[in-house]
C-alpha cells in the first residue's frame, strides 16, 4: 500500500488581491469523509467556510480514507494536513 498525505491547497490567488471571499476565518464547515471510506479522484473532502463563500475541497488523489486529520471547526492554513489515503502501490 502507498501513503499518501493529501494537504490543504494553494487558496486561490484571488483571496490575496480581492480579500473579499477569505474576509474573516477561514475554517470547516463540514468534513465529509469518514476513515474507511473509498474516495475517487475529485470526491469532496470537506467544505470550508470564508467569511463570504463556501467551497468544497475535493481530493487530488484516489484511495481508501486511511485517517482524518480535521474536524468541523477546525481553522486550516495552506498546507494544513487534511486526510492519509492509502492506495495501490
Amino acid at each position: 500500500m502507498k501513503v499518501i498525505p493529501v494537504r490543504m491547497p494553494k487558496y486561490p490567488e484571488c483571496w490575496e488581491s480581492c480579500g473579499s471571499c477569505a474576509s474573516g476565518d477561514v475554517f470547516i464547515l463540514e468534513v465529509l469523509v469518514n476513515v474507511g471510506d473509498q474516495l475517487n479522484f475529485d470526491d469532496t473532502i470537506l467544505t470550508l467556510e470564508t467569511g463570504k463563500v463556501a467551497l468544497d475541497i475535493p481530493s487530488p488523489y484516489a484511495g481508501r480514507v486511511a485517517s482524518v486529520h480535521v474536524i468541523a471547526g477546525d481553522t486550516v492554513d495552506e498546507g494544513a494536513l487534511l486526510v492519509t489515503l492509502e492506495a495501490e502501490a
